[in-house]
């Protein structure tokens, strides 16, 4: 596990240090296109779906979500800010079997790695959209009824990181002065297998967020 996440902040070096340079070469001199670092916190409100067009009801799940974001821009209207985040994604329901009633809850821990492209629309608002790398930590699962309850945790130590899950994500970020407040809505797309293929996931993963972070 501890091999797994050193080598996901590697990865978000490796990302975030070579984009940060060539944005600095890019803006040269230029004080109004300055190269922030940033942090934000906020919630997820996630729910997953079934491709498979099968009956599977569940409720949507509120998680949290923090981390870093880094605002490199490139022209006066054009950016790009990547982001390295915890995040946790999940689901709940209840319902009820011959008049015993029952509730299940799965909540999922990402390491979310966002690779956006910013669109400046004015002096406040940003437009942005691009692919997002998920890497899941640990997950898990409770079912409580009359008659059981149970809970599973599940840590995972999994050591090739091109195993991952691509998802698109987009929203908009108001800039008041140093404070941001963004909002993104995203949706998983392919897991990788980390022999090359990859797949459709059967039950995607499906989020708004909502962040308020300060830029430095």
């Amino acid at each position: 596990m501890k091999k797994m996440k050193f080598k996901v902040i590697t990865l978000a070096i490796l990302i975030l240090f070579p984009v940060a340079t060539f944005a600095q070469i890019m803006k040269g001199n230029d004080n109004n296109h300055r190269v922030s670092l940033g942090f934000k916190a906020g919630a997820n409100l996630s729910n997953v779906y079934d491709t498979q067009g099968e009956e599977f009801q569940a409720d949507s799940k509120i998680g949290l979500v923090g981390g870093l974001f880094l605002t490199l821009p490139l022209t006066d209207v054009i950016g790009v800010q990547p982001e390295f985040l915890f995040s946790q994604k999940g689901y709940q329901g209840s319902g009820s079997v011959l008049g015993s009633k029952y509730s299940f809850a799965r909540t999922t821990n990402f390491i979310d790695v966002p690779l956006l492209v910013s669109f400046r629309t004015g002096e406040y608002l940003s437009i942005l959209v691009g692919p997002q790398y998920s890497f899941l930590v640990s997950q898990n699962y409770t079912f409580t009824s009359d008659l059981v309850s149970i809970s599973q945790d599940e840590q995972f130590d999994n050591e090739n990181l091109s195993k991952n899950i691509l998802c698109l994500t987009g929203g908009a970020d108001l800039n008041l002065g140093n404070v941001v407040i963004s909002g993104r809505l995203g949706w998983d797309m392919t897991s990788n297998k980390g022999d090359g293929t990859s797949t459709t996931p059967r039950y995607k993963n499906v989020w708004y967020q909502a962040t308020i972070g300060y830029r430095f």
